[in-house]
């Protein structure tokens, strides 16, 4: 955001870089054309349209600001927020930590009460053992030794509720103690319990068991009542958890009404620190305006308060304009991009308009100005009136600075982080104008002339700036023409986007609408999310809880491990009892199968006797009999069905058991394994605690020691410099001149000032390297824990995935046993379908009977007329025997599948047996591995206790021993050593920094590559979203390489300072720069760290989703599978479908859903977390809807637009950066400015050096002598030292006496027990005091000559110092200064290279990580779409599943409606078959009836009307005995059905009665079990007593031994000791007689004893009041040091800053000296020149009027003569020339002579040797006048014989004529040039410039002796047509050497 800001405020820079390439040149122009009028001059404001124009960009510049201070108020609101939700956020933690210590101490109490339960019933058993035992041993008759119970019974305090949260850790801590009291008292008393249980065994012979049961029933009554007591302690532990939590939510309410109210004040304190920020930034703008105002014309003052008035007014409607802008900008970001764009670029058009006008302006006024300064200043030279010229000069500079500040506050209020800097430095300026100005005042009587020379040169530059001026603004003009129609296009331009906004305004009102409308509905959404955020946040509470409770549920391990086992056990029995019972099941099969074969060979019996009985007549008594038999059997087979049926369901009831404990025990296992791992964490976590506290307090030892080490050199350091300057002042003093007091004082304070300065910077590295090494040591610790979690987590890893192995196992286990309990289903239902047709077999077996019966009857009444029915019937009754015969066979292949599925069932549970063996072995694996870890846990923390003690008691030793350092302490340290390791170690330091930053480099780029890869991975997945971070990535680039660019810029300008002058402040910069690029580093890793843990979050997260989901499609397969198994039953075998089958379909789809509900809530749960780590992500989320992934749209088109914005503030940087550019080109120029002035230092640093190369020479010999005496030193410190040895080896030698004392002491009282001598004590005590006494002594004397050595020693340095402080004085001070200026240049050069090489590493460490960051980001962006994918798969996943549902539902309720219908038919075919039978007898009687009418019809035609008679009636008995009969039947079914029901019930009772004695058979057994499972434990126990009684035995005679061992090396001892006494005896009868003497000088001693003890008392209180009042006033002056410091520091800086001032104004008078000087000595020797010209001139006129005279009396003498000797040169000058130039002497002869042109060519043009000889021919002849002297041939013109004859001529001419250089121009650059030719001319020409003698003038010509004074009459024409003229006076040459004498005029001319 600050990069977008900055770019935003840097105005007018941006926009006219963004027009194009015309403006930024024209903007280039403006800027350097603005800044040289500030320069020059403020602007004067003529007009009130510049005034306005002036008034509009200051208006502008407000808005700015107030934009500025709005963007930074919405910032504040944002950090407002932040800093709310993480006092929300630090609230739940403080919730969270109530609530886990309240769960702490609940689990506590529930400890304590669980073990009190056990102690009071241990006890009572204990008391029933014993009475058992008493009873047993009083019937032998042997009394056993009474153990007493545990008598004490500890008083429980039960807190009834927290006080507040005031409650301390005592009470947990007294709790965990009660806790440990009692589980050792229940060990106690269990090992008495098992004691007694032995005695009882013992003494018990065959308990009846009658006992047992008694036994047992009590039991049972105990568990009720320890079961009752628990239940009460529950509820009141609830009762007091209910009013510990209405307390913590009376608290909660109260804290967060605090929280309101304190955010409301601070709210108030920010908007009125708004409120004064406003009213500051209004009243500084108001203070600069007034400044300007009053500086301009006062005339336009009320016209300005006019305007300001206006101002004021146009502020304030801005100011709402402002207002109602933001708001309906906030409201249409969104819609109304396109038209916010369009006005801002009519703005920035409309401000480059109204800027470039005002520039125009400011142009105009400016020429003006310079017109107005023109005249001025002619005005003042004319006047020469310089002084008000100087004020009003001072003034405009100050206007100057003034305007500078307004325009660079436009750079200002874009780089708000430089406003300070920017201030201080235009301050300083202004500070430094103003001394200027008053050295100037001061200085003008002396520099008036200089002032003149500097306003001359003033005019020239100023009239060649108005030259460019104007130039520049043609250009303008022509350029603002230009501007005019860009503007006139743009106006059009704005005209059409008006109309196209006002459309577009128009549309956005009703889409506003719309979107308001959505906006309601979407807040009304959000409450409802809210809520539901709310709920799920409650459920994470309440998880967290649980996660607690768990996490604390360690403690009950042990009873859990016993529960456990017991239950373990019980499943054994119960499995042991359900194979009894598949072993009873075997049997009864067994059995029912022989009763069926019998069963069968019966009916085969029955079936014959049938045939029989039809083949004989029976009687009807012996068929009754037969019925009866077999309605028993039928009966009898009824019960042996019904019994199978049991037994089947008794064995479902054991399966169904057996799963439901295999259940248990599974969740079991998982609980152990959580909790396990709950445990190592937390055992983790308290390793890593002290590990970090250990780590803290070494880190704390260090520091202290580096701190007590540093503070105690400071202070040496610091005395020994106070002596050093106390002793110099002393010595200052007692010299005999003041001067010289004076200043040695000044160079003492000077040498102070410095070494202060040294010792500060000193200390400054010294935190620097403690800092970094702090740092090191920090990261390396970090890395170190790294590699311990990651260890860790591998581990856990590991143990997880061995745990989901067994899982997986376990599964496939349940698996096999579900698909055996469906088999056993489906066998069950065929038993049922069996047992009906049976009983269907049965009836039909009954109505064949009847119907044999009643046909027997009819066969007896008619054999020959019923034959052919017979046989059917018989026919019939043998295919219903064939029948019978196919259902048995079916039955016993039935009966073999039966057993062979209770064959599969008993492999199946031997399988359990081995799985559920497997599972303890596992559990007892986990357990011991668990104890393992804690035993090294345990191990670890002692350790670490240990470690701590050790360090604690280290650092009291080194405190201790530091006391006494600093009592022991003394002064004489060497200042050069101490500087000399100071610097190696700072080399060592920097080297070790080099190269760990290399080594973490490198780790970091391993870890980075690793990384990579992973990512490469991920991006080949999603390439849309790594595009998209690729932008964002590179937007991230740019910044770093601003970054980048801005620390570059940073480093040049620290170099450029350091080669100028490394000072202190350089230092500082670069400290504080470190330390914030080390924070930058810290941030940057933790960001790093942090973007990690996201990352693997997101990760596990990811796998954990991917597991979901596969396990999600996995039961999809299965539903979809079994939903194809359903249909298929049910368009198969739709009756086949049972009630059974259709329970376990619905408790598998039940099971599903809890499955799909759990998945679900993990689901959400994760969505949550995800969204709460997501930054984009605001909204929480209660479950997977369409909303969310509406949100989550949205969410993406923010992204996008948040995408376009990055674009466009990137663009704007580009900018910021190319203006930087321009910038630092202006720096560039600045640099090479300065580097110029540090040459001129440098040249000035050179000289300096050789100073002090003399002054070292000088130096080195002092030195010399005080080797020596430093050697003298050394040697006597040499001989203090022995001494020191010495006296410690005696104190040594004191120490090992006092034990041997006490030694000899105890072997004297052993001797006095033996023998009993007391008084030998006392001789031997007196010998001791008489050692001591005399070593005392000796001690005395030691030190005594220890202190006149040191005296010695004292005086010998005293000596030294005075004897080398005469030698040094003056040399000292300058010697020491250089020494350390170098040391100080050394150091700090050193430290800036070392922080070069710091900063580089820095930077690279920085790229590497932002890499890192950028890598990470892509990570996380790439798996948080994974996620949402995933979340859309869970989705889809979750609709099939309901639609499974739903069509699962279908098919149960299409399978119940089929089984309705199944049943209904089964009714109906019951009755129709109950019809049938019904139908059937009736149609018997009336065949019956048919026959008897039959027989009467054919008896009456046959007219036996008397047997008719006798047959009707027997036929009527027939039909009255039928129908009792029948009577008879009805009744016997009747009763038979009653008996059946009466049947029923009985088997039901003795079914209940079965299961009742079943099950406490079960529990006897059980009790058995238990019972012998805790005696073998008590024999194991009783026999591991015996191994140990064994063991404990063997160690004490291993102790016997070594006591006998010990006895006689004792005896030994002793038989020496006395041997030793007896010497001593003798000893002591020679020293009895000196008893009674050292008798008396023991009491004296005693007494002097308690004197010295009394005396070293109130020494040692003295000591202490002295030492706390010296550490009182150490730090007093230490304070007082530190002030004094600060206010040397601040004097310094002052100094410094008036010291550059004093320089630059040093610089400026000595520029003016050096003028006017250079002026004076001008003016001296024009002033000479003058007169020697005057002189010279009066010379030649007294010449010229000899001459005259001499050429008037020469033209009447000799007009046509030749002077011959002229004649003779020439000739002799014609020989001397080459041939090629002799035609040139000749024509020059020839023109000497008066021969015309054309005759010369005509002479030359014929042969050459006849003019020559004619012309030699008439020289010879010439004569010559002898008035003039010969000059003769000198040797050097022999070197010019090659020289043309010209040349000579004009050298002749020179050596004769020697004219004067021209006259000097009073201008400081010819003087700058006379300076700069001064070093380039010969030695010749320096004595011509620079020496002025007095005797010779240089300017005046040698004048000839033999030349007369006579001035002749008149004298004109031509010099050389003239035989001898003034210009050559005489032949006679002036002595100038041959390098010098060519001019460089005359050189012009021959080169012309």
């Amino acid at each position: 955001m600050a990069s977008w800001l900055g770019g935003l405020g840097s105005g007018l820079g941006q926009s006219l870089g963004q027009v194009g390439g015309s403006l930024s040149s024209l903007t280039g122009q403006i800027s350097s054309f603005t800044k040289d009028i500030l320069l020059e001059g403020a602007e004067e404001v003529g007009d009130a349209a510049t005034e306005l124009h002036v008034s509009n960009s200051k208006l502008r510049e407000i808005e700015s600001i107030n934009a500025a201070q709005k963007l930074e108020n919405e910032r504040l609101k944002k950090v407002c927020s932040d800093l709310e939700e993480k006092h929300e956020a630090a609230e739940l933690q403080i919730k969270q930590l109530s609530i886990e210590y309240r769960n702490q101490l609940q689990q506590k109490e529930v400890e304590i009460s669980h073990l009190k339960a056990r102690q009071n019933a241990l006890q009572e058993q204990l008391q029933k053992v014993q009475t058992a035992a008493q009873s047993a041993q009083s019937g032998v008759g042997v009394l056993p030794p009474a153990t007493t119970s545990a008598s004490y019974v500890p008083v429980v305090r039960h807190s009834s509720g927290f006080e507040g949260d005031d409650m301390d850790f005592g009470d947990v801590i007294w709790s965990q103690q009660e806790i440990n009291r009692l589980s050792n008292e229940v060990s106690r008393l269990e090992s008495e319990v098992d004691h007694w249980k032995q005695i009882a065994l013992s003494s018990k012979v065959q308990g009846t068991n009658d006992a047992e049961q008694s036994e047992i029933c009590k039991l049972q009554n105990i568990v009720k009542e320890l079961k009752r007591n628990l239940s009460q302690e529950i509820d009141e532990h609830q009762h007091e958890l209910s009013v510990l939590q209405d307390a913590h939510r009376q608290k909660l309410v109260e804290i967060t009404r605090r929280h309101r109210e304190e955010l409301s004040e601070y709210e108030e304190r920010i908007e009125e620190l708004e409120n004064q920020l406003q009213q500051g930034l209004t009243d500084a703008v108001g203070g600069s305006k007034i400044s300007e105002q009053k500086k301009n014309a006062r005339s336009l003052e009320g016209g300005k308060i006019e305007e300001l008035q206006v101002v004021k007014d146009q502020k304030d409607e801005i100011r709402k304009l402002n207002h109602s802008l933001s708001s309906a900008k906030e409201e249409n970001k969104i819609l109304l991009k396109e038209r916010e764009l369009a006005e801002v670029g009519k703005i920035q058009i409309m401000q480059e308009y109204e800027n470039l006008k005002s520039d125009f302006s400011k142009l105009q006024s400016a020429v003006a100005e310079q017109d107005a300064l023109l005249k001025e200043q002619e005005k003042k030279l004319q006047s020469k009136t310089s002084l008000p010229e100087d004020i009003v000069r001072l003034q405009q500079a100050l206007l100057g600075t003034k305007m500078m500040i307004i325009f660079f506050n436009l750079i200002i209020f874009s780089k708000p982080s430089q406003v300070f800097t920017f201030k201080e430095g235009l301050e300083k300026e202004l500070t430094s104008s103003q001394r200027k100005n008053e050295n100037i005042l001061s200085a003008y009587a002396e520099d008036q002339n200089s002032e003149l020379s500097r306003l001359r040169q003033d005019l020239e530059r100023k009239e060649r700036e108005l030259n460019e001026s104007i130039a520049e603004r043609e250009t303008l003009i022509v350029e603002l023409g230009e501007l005019d129609k860009q503007n006139q296009e743009a106006t059009q331009h704005v005209i059409t986007l008006k109309e196209q906004l006002s459309k577009q305004h128009t549309e956005t009102d009703s889409i506003i609408n719309q979107l308001k409308f959505d906006l309601d509905f979407e807040r009304k959404k959000l409450s409802e999310l809210e809520m539901e955020k709310m709920e799920t946040i409650k459920e994470l509470d309440s998880q967290k809880e649980k996660l607690s409770q768990c996490s604390y549920a360690l403690n009950d391990l042990h009873i859990s491990k016993q529960q456990l086992q017991g239950n373990i056990k019980d499943l054994q029995e119960q499995l042991r009892k359900a194979q009894d019972c598949n072993f009873h099941h075997k049997k009864e099969i067994g059995e029912l199968e022989q009763r069926l074969k019998e069963r069968e060979e019966e009916l085969s019996v029955s079936l014959s006797k049938l045939t029989e009985k039809s083949n004989q007549e029976s009687d009807y008594t012996c068929q009754d009999l037969i019925l009866k038999k077999k309605e028993v059997e039928i009966a009898k087979l009824q019960n042996d069905i019904s019994e199978n049926k049991q037994l089947n369901e008794d064995l479902k009831k054991s399966v169904s058991d057996l799963k439901i404990e295999n259940g248990k025990l599974m969740a079991a296992t998982e609980e152990l394994k959580q909790e396990l791992n709950n445990a190592i964490s937390e055992k983790n976590k308290v390793h890593l605690e002290k590990d970090t506290v250990v780590e803290a307090l070494k880190m704390e030892k260090r520091r202290l020691e580096s701190e007590l080490n540093q503070a105690e050199k400071r202070l040496l350091e610091q005395a020994h410099k106070y002596k050093q300057t106390i002793e110099e002042l002393s010595k200052a003093r007692s010299m005999d001149t003041s001067a010289l007091q004076l200043e040695h004082e000044r160079l003492v304070r000077c040498n102070q000032e410095k070494d202060f300065k040294i010792a500060e910077l000193k200390r400054s590295i010294e935190q620097m390297e403690i800092d970094h090494q702090e740092t090191k040591e920090m990261l390396t610790t970090s890395l170190g824990g790294q590699k311990q979690l990651t260890e860790l987590i591998k581990e856990k890893e590991v143990f997880i995935e061995k745990f989901k192995n067994q899982a997986l196992q376990v599964k496939q286990e349940l698996e096999e046993y579900m698909k055996v309990s469906k088999k056993q289903d489906v066998l069950k239902q065929n038993l049922e379908e069996k047992d009906r047709s049976l009983a269907v077999m049965k009836e039909e077996n009954n109505h064949l009977k009847e119907e044999i019966e009643r046909l027997k009857d009819q066969q007896s009444r008619s054999m020959p007329v019923v034959e052919p029915k017979t046989l059917d019937i018989i026919i019939e009754l043998e295919s219903e025997v064939t029948q019978l015969k196919v259902i048995k066979n079916n039955l016993e292949e039935e009966i073999e599948v039966l057993r062979k599925t209770i064959e599969d069932q008993n492999q199946t549970t031997v399988q359990l047996q081995q799985s559920l063996q497997e599972q303890r072995r596992e559990i007892d694996e986990s357990k011991f591995q668990c104890e393992q870890m804690n035993v090294t846990h345990e191990k670890l923390s002692l350790e670490k206790d240990e470690e701590i003690k050790n360090l604690q008691k280290t650092i009291e030793q080194i405190r201790t021993q530091l006391h006494k350092e600093r009592q022991i302490i003394q002064t004489d340290s060497s200042d050069i050593f101490q500087e000399t390791k100071v610097q190696t170690l700072n080399g060592e330091n920097g080297n070790e920094k080099h190269d760990l930053s290399k080594a973490e480099i490198e780790r970091l780029v391993k870890g980075i590559k690793e990384r990579e890869m992973e990512i490469k991975l991920l991006n080949e997945k999603n390439v849309s979203l790594s595009q998209r971070i690729d932008q964002l990535s590179k937007d991230e680039v740019g910044k770093l390489t601003r970054i980048i660019q801005e620390k570059d810029l940073e480093i040049k300008a620290l170099n450029a300072r350091v080669s100028s002058a490394s000072s202190r402040q350089d230092v500082l910069c670069l400290q504080q720069q470190l330390q914030a690029y080390v924070l930058e580093r810290e941030q940057v890793l933790a960001v790093l760290s942090e973007k990690t843990r996201e990352n693997s979050q997101l990760k596990t997260e990811y796998r954990n989703i991917m597991d979901m989901v596969a396990a999600k499609e996995a039961a999809l397969v299965r539903l979809q599978e079994e939903n194809k198994r359903l249909s298929d039953r049910s368009e198969n075998s739709s009756q086949d479908m049972s009630r059974e089958t259709i329970q376990n379909l619905s408790r598998i789809i039940r099971e599903k859903d809890i499955e799909i509900d759990a998945l679900s809530q993990k689901c959400q749960t994760l969505l949550t977390v995800l969204q709460t780590s997501g930054a984009g992500s605001d909204n929480g989320s209660g479950g997977v809807n369409s909303n969310q992934f509406e949100e989550l749209l949205q969410e993406r088109d923010k992204l996008k637009q948040q995408v376009k914005k990055m674009e466009e503030w990137k663009q704007q940087v580009i900018t910021t950066v190319q203006n930087m550019q321009h910038e630092s080109a202006h720096l560039q120029e600045e640099l090479h400015k300065l580097q110029a002035q540090i040459s001129v230092e440098s040249d000035s640093n050179s000289k300096l050096q050789v100073d002090y190369n003399g002054l070292i020479q000088t130096y080195e010999q002092n030195e010399k002598k005080l080797k020596s005496f430093s050697q003298e030193l050394a040697q006597v410190q040499h001989s203090i030292g022995q001494l020191y040895n010495t006296k410690d080896l005696l104190l040594s030698k004191l120490d090992l006496v006092t034990p041997s004392v006490a030694m000899a002491s105890t072997v004297s009282q052993l001797s006095g027990i033996q023998h009993g001598t007391p008084e030998l004590l006392s001789d031997e005590t007196k010998l001791l005091q008489n050692e001591l006494e005399q070593l005392k002594k000796k001690l005395q004397e030691k030190d005594s000559t220890i202190r006149t050595l040191q005296e010695n020693n004292q005086r010998l340095s005293d000596s030294v110092a005075t004897a080398s402080e005469i030698e040094r004085k003056n040399q000292e001070g300058t010697e020491s200064e250089m020494r350390q200026i170098k040391e100080k240049n050394d150091v700090l050069q050193k430290s800036l290279r070392e922080k070069d090489i710091l900063i580089k590493s820095k930077s690279d460490q920085l790229l590497s990580v932002s890499e890192n960051l950028s890598n990470k980001e892509n990570e996380n962006e790439l798996l948080k779409q994974a996620v949402t994918n995933l979340k859309e798969r869970n989705l889809i996943l979750e609709m099939d599943i309901r639609k499974l549902k739903e069509e699962n539902e279908k098919i149960v309720a299409r399978s119940r409606e089929k089984e309705t219908e199944f049943r209904a038919l089964q009714e109906t075919n019951m009755q129709f078959s109950m019809m049938l039978k019904e139908k059937e007898f009736e149609s018997h009687s009336m065949k019956e009836k048919a026959l008897a009418f039959e027989k009467l019809l054919k008896e009456k035609e046959q007219g036996k009307t008397g047997e008719l008679n006798q047959l009707l009636n027997e036929v009527k008995s027939m039909q009255e005995k039928a129908v009792t009969f029948q009577q008879e039947r009805d009744q016997v079914m009747v009763a038979l059905k009653q008996k059946q029901m009466e049947s029923s019930a009985l088997q039901s009772e003795i079914q209940h009665l079965h299961e009742k004695e079943q099950r406490l058979n079960q529990e006897l057994e059980r009790l058995r079990n238990h019972l012998l499972e805790m005696e073998d434990s008590y024999t194991r126990e009783a026999l591991a007593a015996e191994d140990r009684e064994v063991k404990l035995r063997k160690k004490v005679l291993i102790l016997e031994e070594k006591l006998v061992s010990s006895s006689t090396a004792v005896e030994n001892a002793s038989h020496q000791a006395s041997l030793q006494v007896e010497s001593l005896q003798e000893q002591l009868n020679l020293v009895s007689k000196q008893r009674d003497e050292t008798m008396l000088q023991l009491t004296i001693s005693q007494d002097q004893v308690k004197q010295y003890a009394l005396s070293l008392a109130n020494l040692q209180m003295v000591l202490e009041q002295f030492q706390q009042e010296e550490k009182a006033m150490y730090s007093a002056e230490l304070e007082k040091h530190k002030k004094q410091t600060e206010e040397w520091r601040k004097k310094a800086e002052n100094l410094e800053e008036k010291v550059v001032s004093l320089q630059e104004s040093l610089g400026e008078a000595n520029a003016a000296l050096d003028a006017a000087s250079r002026l004076t000595e001008q003016l001296d020797i024009k002033e000479e020149e003058i007169e020697e010209l005057k002189k010279e001139g009066e010379i030649r006129k007294e010449m010229l009027e000899d001459v005259q005279n001499k050429l008037m009396n020469l033209m009447n003498s000799t007009e046509g003569k030749v002077d011959k000797l002229l004649m003779r040169n020439l000739f002799v000058g014609h020989f001397h020339t080459p041939k090629n130039k002799r035609p040139e002497v000749l024509r020059l002869m020839g023109s000497i002579l008066g021969i015309k042109r054309e005759e010369l060519d005509q002479l030359l043009s014929e042969d050459q040797r006849g003019v020559t000889r004619w012309v030699t021919g008439w020289l010879g002849g010439g004569a010559g006048s002898k008035s003039v002297p010969s000059t003769p041939l000198r040797p050097t013109h022999q070197n010019i014989l090659n020289s043309s004859f010209s040349e000579l001529f004009v050298k002749f001419l020179e050596t004769e004529s020697c004219p004067s250089l021209p006259p000097p121009k009073l201008s400081v650059h010819d003087m700058k040039l006379l300076g700069e030719f001064d070093f380039s001319l010969p030695s010749n020409s320096a004595v011509l410039v620079m020496g002025r003698r007095p005797d010779t003038n240089p300017f005046l010509a040698p004048r000839s002796a033999a030349v007369p004074l006579i001035t002749p009459a008149s004298g004109s024409g031509h010099l050389l047509m003239k035989p001898i003229s003034d210009a050559l006076p005489t032949f006679t040459p002036l002595p100038v050497s041959p390098d010098a004498s060519a001019g460089a005029v005359l050189k012009d001319l021959l080169k012309q």
